[in-house]
């Protein structure tokens, strides 16, 4: 399951120095790092250690009091989640946010919106160029269900599929999109060991395949060991660990705050 060998790109976004308070409660404290083109970065830490709120201000939804975001080198300012979603970031959500009523095929189309020039409603009313674009879109959709093995369940409301299920259709709804820079909130929370197995093989395939950068949160220590290029480890909102993951499980101070501590 390791990662395999790959040729890691220039700097794809560069967080500089960020803190982001909430009133009087620090949630992030001078944090820097960087993540890399076609590398996976996880981002660990003990619980309320400010990962969440880093992928938030990654993809615009929180707004940091101080420091500097650059993405494909243009410092972005005050960024808004759709404009970061048109500039090629996707994400995941810890708590699995798919609309239950509709199948999951539906779900992924929902990840097209913003490459769509007329829109699910046009296309439903409206036939030639419409039509044949939603046509398209349907079938790239298609792949991705092809390869993420839920052929199966394409027609299948997703409030009715296991938990492991729903959360696979997320990242294909995620995939839809076809980002640049892909953020995983705790993608494997709640799994079995086998549903773990799978989501860690598609991750890594859609690295290789896709060429996605994968930025991930996640709280299994063998799996952030065995898939990660690059391991930031943040606690009570400050970096305190930044290198590959030997360096990183060998570090006294992450030991300390972290891989020490059960969970």
């Amino acid at each position: 399951m390791s990662a395999p060998e790959k040729n890691i790109g220039d700097i794809l976004l560069k967080v500089e120095n960020i803190s982001l308070s909430f009133g009087g409660v620090k949630a992030l404290t001078d944090i820097s790092f960087e993540i890399r083109e076609r590398e996976i970065l996880a981002i660990i830490g003990p619980n309320g250690a400010g990962k969440s709120s880093m992928l938030n201000c990654i993809n615009g939804f929180y707004h940091p009091q101080q420091g500097t975001i650059t993405y494909r080198g243009e410092k972005r300012k005050q960024m808004r989640p759709h404009e970061a979603a048109k500039q090629g970031i996707a994400r995941t959500f810890q708590n699995i946010a798919l609309f239950k009523g509709m199948s999951t095929l539906d779900n992924i189309m929902t990840g097209r919106l913003l490459k769509m020039k007329s829109g699910l409603f046009t296309s439903a009313i409206y036939k030639g160029p419409a039509e044949r674009e939603q046509i398209e879109h349907r079938e790239f959709c298609e792949r991705i269900i092809d390869f993420l093995e839920i052929e199966a369940i394409r027609k299948v409301p997703v409030g009715r599929l296991p938990y492991g299920l729903q959360k696979r259709v997320e990242l294909a709804r995620a995939l839809a999109a076809e980002p640049t820079l892909l953020l995983l909130d705790e993608p494997m929370a709640g799994m079995n060991l086998e549903e773990k197995q799978d989501m860690c093989r598609f991750i890594l395939d859609v690295n290789d395949e896709f060429g996605t950068t994968i930025c991930l949160i996640e709280h299994d220590m063998g799996v952030v060991m065995d898939i990660s290029d690059r391991v930031v480890v943040l606690d009570y909102g400050r970096k305190i660990g930044d290198g590959i993951p030997d360096e990183v499980k060998s570090s006294q101070a992450v030991i300390d705050a972290y891989l020490g501590v059960q969970h």
